[in-house]
């Protein structure tokens, strides 16, 4: 077993329970991608079993702090039944949820995503792709599931020295229907011709998502309870006129219009606008609508820069009742964050612009590297700059199955506010 030793004083986050090592904290030591090395502090002393990165700034990625521990296939097993087991705690109104978190439910680098019955994996570092044969065939016991796909496609893992990958790893669509999870540490890349596509159930929404072609694993079901809350919120304030920006696939746009539906106000006059510089995703928002036997007429999907967009609103004169600033990620670390704050600043001052006083703003930032009390005064500086006022209605964050821990707070990705305009 190779060894990492670290510098005098860099033992104290390990110490704390936190599963990261960063090159800067490493004396000595080092290991193959992915191996599983001891890490130590200065004087020798055990710190925990972790994941090897020769590429990354996160060198080491601790598996376990437990001296005895031995990170083999029943410790995959025994880690995947504890994540499934926590999610029966939580409050999930919906067949499509998170079920592995990465570092929070003790597997750094692995997400998993259910579907119904189908699974959708992102090995995202070098540790859990060197064990991503046992971590498959571990995945293939959970109740009820019938396939795992692969979307190991994301930019974090060419900081871990990793190819993207994707495509089926067991059951329908691998190895053309077979049921014997063999050769799961590769796949080809292709679908077989299976179909990617799922419908699923949230909260009294039907959704369809692509596992292969949408974004994440197919779709961002870490907004589920913020979108549930919209359309509680159009309901209650009988919102008539909705601007939902990067609107994605529809998820706010459906919320909403089932609350006007239920509030009353779906009706002549009323109008949604979704905005969206993806023109494959607002097709599939449009069915959407369809799937809920929604009334099409009083909304518009419009291929277009929200940020052009939010500015042409206001050259026009149009005011809204809601809007929904649902950006992507601008600041993808702390690095990024003075860059990203002058665009989450700008599109919140424009929004304030345009909504009708007592109108409600739904603003979100998913950049882990912006705070939650930096976020509050970058929406806070653009009411400012905008001459408005408001009062915080709510905070939010990532629905329950997205969960962080004590002892990892960076796992608080997504932070949101409700702001209701004076």
């Amino acid at each position: 077993m190779k060894t990492i030793r670290l510098k005098p004083g860099k033992e104290r986050a390990a110490l704390r329970g936190h599963p990261w090592v960063f090159d800067t904290a490493i004396a000595s030591g080092g290991g193959d991608s992915g191996e599983t090395v001891r890490v130590e502090s200065s004087e020798g002393a055990f710190l925990g079993w972790g994941a090897f990165s020769p590429t990354s700034k996160i060198k080491v990625r601790i598996w376990s702090f437990l001296e005895e521990e031995r990170i083999d296939e029943h410790f995959f097993i025994r880690q995947i039944q504890n994540s499934v087991n926590a999610r029966s705690h939580f409050d999930i109104q919906s067949d499509g949820m998170r079920l592995i978190h990465g570092e929070v439910d003790g597997l750094p680098g692995l997400i998993v995503d259910r579907y119904k019955d189908t699974l959708v994996a992102q090995f995202l570092s070098a540790g859990v792709e060197r064990f991503k044969g046992v971590i498959t065939k571990s995945l293939a016991t959970i109740d009820g599931v019938c396939r795992i796909y692969e979307r190991s496609d994301s930019g974090v893992r060419t900081l871990e020295g990793l190819e993207p990958k994707t495509g089926w790893l067991w059951g329908e669509g691998h190895n053309h229907g077979t049921d014997s999870v063999t050769n799961t540490g590769t796949n080809t890349g292709t679908n077989t011709g299976i179909d990617t596509k799922i419908v699923i159930r949230e909260h009294d929404c039907l959704l369809a998502l692509d596992v292969e072609e949408g974004h994440k694993t197919g779709f961002y079901l870490d907004q589920r309870d913020s979108r549930k809350l919209f359309g509680d919120y159009a309901k209650r304030l009988g919102f008539k006129r909705v601007l939902n920006c990067y609107c994605y696939t529809g998820g706010f746009t459906v919320a909403v219009l089932k609350g006007m539906q239920a509030g009353g106000t779906l009706e002549e006059g009323a109008y949604v606008l979704s905005v969206d510089s993806s023109g494959p995703a607002l097709e599939r928002a449009k069915e959407q609508l369809v799937l809920n036997g929604i009334n099409s007429d009083y909304t518009e999907f419009r291929d277009a820069d929200v940020n052009q967009t939010l500015r042409e609103l206001i050259k026009s004169g149009q005011t809204f009742d809601a809007i929904v600033l649902d950006p992507p990620k601008f600041a993808p670390s702390a690095a990024h964050a003075e860059r990203a704050a002058r665009a989450y600043k700008d599109i919140n001052r424009l929004a304030f612009k345009l909504l009708n006083p007592k109108g409600v703003l739904f603003t979100f930032s998913c950049s882990g590297g912006i705070s939650a009390d930096l976020f509050h005064k970058i929406v806070a500086s653009a009411g400012t700059d905008a001459g408005v006022d408001g009062y915080i209605m709510q905070r939010l964050g990532a629905a329950p199955d997205h969960p962080m821990t004590i002892n990892f707070p960076e796992g608080e990705y997504l932070k949101g506010l409700v702001v209701l305009k004076k």
